[in-house]
């Protein structure tokens, strides 16, 4: 009782707070708390964190699967639902089932050649911490940001403004899909099979699962005063349970504990060796396993013991499009078209190359910033890219001084940048269509370019008839996208940027604001 509902206390808190910190949009959260999202394995081996992936191999080999129990929130999620699938049907029980070795081999050796390959997106998919973070990010984000708006609207009439509006969109038409599918496929199994996903598709448990059969501390069944009733395979999550052999297949266990408790005849231990067998006469074992055989052929039922908490996830996909409205009834003016040759990759990157061997599309760096700039990629990088962030400037632009991107990378994809690095980070640059921009097609008053800009990488210089126009240095240009994003010219913008495949550092720019002025007397 004691080792599972420390089980339960450590799995809750551990869910709860990385759950919140792929929530929280506002910044309530410390930005300490991505260590949680640093400590899952696939990330911490990524990001050479070898100190981390020792731990958890040497709490493996003692403990057993104590990391897919009490740290995976993907695994921690599946026991919320099989936990609430028992509330409503207390009847459907867990019934043991051989061990798919070649499967879980197979998806195992898959995973690990498509990514030598370069098919990292493989590995995305399967990665337990990523498949939960994505789910987090584009299906429970968005219930949790309509929330805070309906309270907000609702203190709004008695003039209290502790929330605020957020806007809500859909980041990712794939990604989301690929999150809709993902929850419904580890629900539909945690609810009928357990954990099922943990013991089949996913490389981390196959990886630990393997390793759990050579820890020191497992279940244990005590054969001389088992009675094989089959309490204890009904229990178990895993399927990993054969009571009629009196045997336990320690590379499924997760070490949940809920055997222990579903067992009457404590004959179930969680030990560091199998303790001898007591002496008991054959004829009083046979007499208690003739006892439990009559006892399930009357239709007798095992209660089940009840969870220490209440878990109840709303599903549902809000999409909250940008109106087109203004552009529609708008004339036309950029007619020149232009597409990217490079994709512009998140500050910190390095390259389109090393952002691909490292990240695994958890999403945390999307949903964490601020102006909404970072999107799923697509195919911008490939199929082997598919749902890496990219820089889109249709909602936003990156902030110039914002690292909070680099700041929660769990797998090192985007390298942690003080301010100062990222003022020089060049991620693309300026490019300038002449053709396109309404002071040459309308000759109308613009400069929104201009003043969005940090470095001074466009500036205005006179045009005709006391207009100005554009003029841009690429060589002090960081790429934030700021002038993009404010462009009024549609339906081609006058002016973008251009991603480098690999980032470079700007030339310095000299802050003309900033300049000290020498003034003789007073100065008025």
């Amino acid at each position: 009782m004691k080792l599972r509902i420390l089980r339960i206390v450590l799995a809750l808190v551990s869910f709860t707070l990385l759950t919140f910190f792929f929530l929280d949009f506002a910044g309530l959260f410390p930005q300490q708390y991505f260590t949680l999202a640093a400590i899952q394995f696939i990330p911490a081996l990524l990001a050479g964190s070898f100190l981390i992936v020792g731990i958890l191999v040497a709490l493996t080999l003692i403990f057993g699967r104590v990391y897919c129990s009490m740290i995976c929130p993907l695994g921690i999620y599946m026991d919320v639902v099989t936990w609430i699938r028992k509330r409503f049907k207390p009847r459907m029980k867990q019934t043991y089932s051989k061990e798919k070795r070649w499967l879980r081999l197979g998806v195992l050796a898959g995973v690990i050649v498509s990514y030598v390959a370069g098919l990292t997106v493989v590995l995305s998919l399967l990665d337990p911490y990523s498949a939960f973070g994505r789910m987090v990010t584009h299906l429970f984000r968005p219930v949790y940001m309509a929330g805070n708006n309906v309270l907000a609207e609702l203190f709004s009439h008695f003039g209290n403004y502790t929330f605020y509006h957020t806007d809500i969109f859909v980041h990712s038409l794939a990604s989301l899909l690929i999150a809709v599918a993902t929850l419904g496929v580890v629900s539909f199994l945690a609810a009928r099979h357990g954990r099922t996903w943990c013991n089949t598709l996913c490389p981390v448990g196959t990886v630990l699962g393997y390793l759990s059969a050579l820890s020191l501390f497992k279940m244990r069944i005590n054969e001389s005063t088992c009675i094989s009733c089959g309490k204890c395979a009904k229990a178990c999550k895993a399927s990993c349970i054969d009571s009629k052999n009196s045997q336990i297949d320690a590379t499924r266990c997760v070490a949940c504990f809920d055997c222990i408790d579903a067992c009457n005849e404590h004959s179930i231990t969680y030990t560091l060796k199998r303790k001898a067998n007591p002496a008991t006469p054959s004829g009083e074992s046979t007499e208690r396993k003739m006892a439990s055989v009559e006892a399930e052929a009357k239709g007798e039922t095992i209660d089940e013991s009840k969870r220490q908490f209440m878990g109840a996830l709303a599903v549902t996909a809000l999409a909250a499009p940008s109106t087109l409205l203004a552009q529609a009834i708008s004339i036309p003016t950029g007619r020149v078209p232009f597409k990217r040759a490079y994709p512009i990759s998140p500050p910190g990157s390095i390259s389109a190359e090393h952002l691909l061997d490292h990240c695994t599309a958890c999403h945390l760096c999307v949903a964490k910033c601020p102006s909404q700039v970072l999107k799923p990629a697509l195919l911008q990088y490939g199929v082997g890219g598919l749902m890496m962030p990219v820089m889109n400037f249709d909602h936003g632009f990156c902030n110039f001084d914002c690292t909070l991107c680099t700041d929660v990378c769990p797998t090192d994809a985007l390298k942690p940048l003080p301010k100062e690095a990222k003022h020089k980070t060049q991620m693309g640059r300026v490019v300038f269509i002449l053709h396109n921009c309404v002071v040459y097609t309308d000759e109308t008053s613009c400069g929104a370019c201009s003043e969005h800009c940090p470095t001074q990488a466009v500036k205005m210089v006179p045009f005709k008839d006391a207009l100005t126009i554009p003029s841009v240095d690429p060589a002090i240009c960081v790429g934030c996208g700021g002038c993009e994003y404010v462009c009024p010219a549609v339906p081609y913008k006058a002016i973008h940027v251009e991603g480098n495949p690999v980032q470079l550092e700007a030339q310095a720019f000299v802050d003309e604001v900033k300049k000290d002025v020498q003034l003789e007397g007073f100065g008025f």
